[in-house]
């Protein structure tokens, strides 16, 4: 059976678990919330670039990605950050939903599910 792995566990949660070639990202919110949507998804952005390292992966090897928008209004300015992020031919699965956040000054989460990179 394969071990599970957890990076910086918590008693609430762990940043990332990986398990059979699998990493799943806690969700990733912005340190930058006093901004407007395109530098907050900046932000949380280059978190999931650092976080998907750690874990061993990169945004190549994205699965899938749930985002979490405060209000659909932000939908534009998020994507126009976000379709600069992957390169061409490489955009995982996506789903986008308006939620209530942790914070009200947070206007986008995501929660990421990438494959480790095998060396």
């Amino acid at each position: 059976m394969s071990e599970i792995t957890r990076i910086t566990p918590g008693v609430r949660m762990s940043k990332a678990t990986i398990f059979n070639g699998v990493a799943y990202l806690c969700g990733q919110v912005p340190d930058n919330s006093d901004c407007d949507i395109c530098d907050q998804a900046r932000n949380m952005l280059e978190k999931v670039d650092a976080l998907l390292k750690e874990a061993g992966s990169d945004r190549k090897h994205v699965l899938s990605v749930l985002v979490y928008l405060r209000d659909m209004k932000d939908f534009a300015g998020f994507n126009s950050v976000w379709d600069t992020w992957f390169e061409e031919g490489y955009a995982p699965a996506r789903a986008c939903i308006e939620a209530r956040l942790a914070r009200p000054e947070l206007l986008c989460e995501v929660s990421v599910t990438a494959a480790v990179i095998e060396k």
